[in-house]
């Protein structure tokens, strides 16, 4: 299955937004279209599991973690607020029928700070113990957490699937994004079969931000390994508008990434379609 993120076109997303958007998805051709829960209320769950039922395509779902989200070294309201955000996406995935939430659970994006050996172990445990509620509630449901290693520059936490390992409780999955795994993986398709099992999800995007296919990426063999641990999931092409300042500031999107946001969706599709039909 081959999904794209309505960041690529708008950010935050809408109701009238995604109204537009999918029936345009689903006539390119793409199975999953991924639903970013920037704000609780900023769309309705229910009319879209009904727009998307009815254009024969499937949801997942990421969180964002916007300064003041914060699971570790913060205040105790902070954390409580952050666990209730959590577990509404959670409460979202159920509605819109999607397997998995994903995204960087842990910390706000951009926020980093050297931390010694032992600051790191106690950072973790907390990561853990502030987890516990949120992991209980999605597994009440049937749906999966999948944290999601980002790049040095985005957050000091969590940047490798070694280090998602160490610091997630077992019963917590890991999602994969292609572009911070070329980062900070020395061997990326070691680090999927490290991850092994505990794949929840995986974003697929070019070494640029851009489009997969047409970078140094070793996609062949990634799909390959991703097989072999025995992934079934989509794989979801995630870029950015850059129509939208603060997400364009957020991700670094100083450029055009392609011809337009249209032709970054759609001939990273028909890249990706060559790689698992």
């Amino acid at each position: 299955m081959i999904g794209v993120n309505t960041w690529v076109w708008v950010s935050p997303l809408t109701d009238e937004a995604l109204a537009a958007l999918a029936p345009r998805i689903a006539r390119w051709g793409f199975d999953v279209v991924e639903l970013p829960v920037e704000h609780p209320g900023d769309w309705d769950p229910g009319k879209a599991a009904a727009l998307l039922g009815e254009l024969g395509l499937r949801a997942s779902v990421v969180l964002t973690m916007p300064p003041g989200r914060e699971l570790v070294g913060a205040s105790p309201q902070t954390i409580r607020a952050t666990q209730d955000y959590l577990r509404h996406c959670v409460d979202v995935a159920v509605t819109v029928g999607a397997p998995a939430v994903c995204g960087p659970a842990y910390a706000s994006v951009g926020r980093t700070w050297q931390m010694s050996p032992r600051e790191r172990r106690a950072l973790y445990a907390e990561l853990r113990e502030n987890l516990r509620p949120v992991l209980d509630h999605a597994a009440e449901r049937g749906v999966r957490i999948g944290v999601e290693p980002l790049n040095r520059y985005e957050t000091s936490l969590l940047n490798t699937v070694e280090q998602a390992l160490e610091a997630l409780p077992e019963d917590c999955g890991i999602a994969l994004d292609t572009y911070h795994m070329n980062i900070e993986e020395k061997d990326p398709l070691r680090a999927v079969r490290l991850a092994g099992p505990r794949i929840a999800h995986v974003q697929a995007c070019g070494t640029d931000r851009g489009a997969p296919g047409g970078d140094r990426f070793d996609w062949p063999g990634f799909v390959t390994v991703l097989r072999g641990v025995g992934y079934t999931g989509p794989l979801v092409i995630e870029s950015f508008t850059a129509d939208n300042a603060v997400i364009a500031t957020a991700a670094s999107i100083w450029r055009p990434l392609a011809p337009s946001q249209d032709a970054l969706a759609t001939e990273g599709l028909a890249f990706l379609r060559t790689l698992t039909t």
